[in-house]
Formats: C-alpha cells, sequence, structure tokens
C-alpha cells in the first residue's frame, strides 16, 4: 500500500519528507538526469554528506508536495 504523503528516504524512517535531495551518478547518467531522494529535516544533512562524498549532490530544494 503507497503512502499518501511523501516520505523520507532514509532507511526506516517513516517521517514526512521536507527537501529533495536531487542527485545523479555521473558515471552512468546524463549530465541533465535528476534522481529525487525525499529528507526529512533529521536526515537532510546526513543523506546530503552521503550523496556529496560521492560527488552525486547536485541540489537540495524544499518538497513541494
Amino acid at each position: 500500500m503507497e503512502p499518501d504523503h511523501a516520505i523520507c528516504s532514509a532507511k526506516g524512517c517513516q517521517a514526512d519528507a521536507v527537501w529533495e535531495l536531487q542527485w545523479n551518478n555521473p558515471k552512468i547518467h546524463t549530465p541533465e538526469r535528476r534522481k529525487t531522494w525525499l529528507a526529512c529535516e533529521e536526515h537532510r544533512e546526513s543523506l546530503s554528506d552521503f550523496l556529496g562524498a560521492r560527488g552525486f549532490l547536485r541540489d537540495v530544494v524544499a518538497h513541494q508536495g
């Protein structure tokens, strides 16, 4: 069953998403391609750090959900 609202992408988290972490893997995605992870306030930094350490993070914007 799909949730009726966007939830955080962090493992085990069920909090409402308030951020969109837009990323791509330059080894397999074209430069304009964006994938999205959703983040709650608590997990925004840790998810951003994970993607940033790999050179994948492109942008962080407020989730319009």
